[in-house]
């Protein structure tokens, strides 16, 4: 991506080495096992508990935090890509007829606490809309990087731009219309609803994508098919199968490779808005 003289979104809460360190695993551990959770759909604090409970996690007797130089261009590369996504849905909500309100980016190390609970790395990136805000742990890209080899900064901004998505949804009454609707039915088809909303999302992310570009001609050669090739694989069929060897699609809650593929190419090659209802349609023709 071109990102040389982009500006970088003020709207980001820097609490990195403020957190603490967790137990039983160790961090490099459970960063990595958290993203297999996360990337499955489950609760990543359940890896805290088993790893040895949440009183593990502290900031007593902490260091002094220096980031390294790695990090601290990641943290300007998701500054800019925030300050991307608050460009475009601006224009968008303005053609709407709506006003945009940006998310804060906060970024952390370890742990944090965000007004829907504690949250560690292992949670990998999350929405809350509780106080409207994106969370992430940017050791969470260099673990992208370990874990699907092929991950570049198209890919770390997707995952950014997923995010900012939900917060989209939220702002749009869908995330919550959605979350009602979960709390009132089975365990299966909450997961299919879930299933929508992250469709939604990643349809958004390649929203993002197709105006950002036009915006600042942003996107270099490859950037769009390394955004679909991570996609492919943190579908939960891909996932289910290299973790256990086969998928069980009742419990799908993102999509699978093929869906989320889709969805987030959909949003790229349309870039219109009302082109990515996912709740519509029949859950078998996503």
């Amino acid at each position: 991506m071109r990102l040389d003289g982009r500006r970088e979104s003020r709207n980001v809460r820097d609490v990195r080495g403020k957190g603490g360190k967790a137990a039983g695993l160790g961090l490099g551990g459970l960063v990595i096992v958290g993203l297999i959770t996360w990337l499955l759909g489950g609760n990543p604090l359940d890896v805290i508990q088993q790893a040895g409970g949440l009183e593990g996690i502290t900031g007593g007797g902490q260091t002094e935090y220096v980031p390294t130089a790695e990090e601290e261009a990641l943290a300007k590369f998701s500054k800019q890509i925030l300050a991307g996504t608050e460009d475009v849905w601006t224009a968008e909500f303005r053609r709407m007829g709506l006003t945009y309100e940006p998310p804060t980016l906060v970024l952390f190390t370890g742990s944090v606490q965000s007004a829907c609970g504690g949250a560690t790395s292992a949670s990998g990136p999350f929405y809350c809309s509780g106080d409207k805000s994106v969370y992430i742990d940017l050791s969470f890209f260099s673990t992208m990087k370990k874990q699907f080899g092929s991950a570049g900064d198209f890919a770390y901004a997707y995952v950014i731009a997923h995010e900012v998505g939900h917060h989209v949804q939220n702002l749009l009454g869908t995330l919550r219309q959605a979350h009602t609707a979960m709390s009132q039915t089975s365990q299966t088809e909450a997961n299919k609803i879930s299933v929508r909303l992250e469709l939604q999302a990643d349809f958004y992310a390649g929203l993002w994508a197709n105006h950002d570009n036009e915006m600042f001609n942003s996107l270099e050669e490859g950037d769009i098919e390394e955004g679909l090739e991570i996609a492919s694989r943190i579908g939960d069929d891909y996932l289910q199968k290299q973790a256990q060897g086969y998928a069980v699609p009742e419990t799908f809650n993102h999509g699978t490779s093929a869906q989320r593929a889709r969805w987030l190419k959909k949003g790229f090659t349309t870039g219109d808005i009302e082109q990515g209802d996912t709740f519509s349609p029949r859950y078998t023709s996503l």
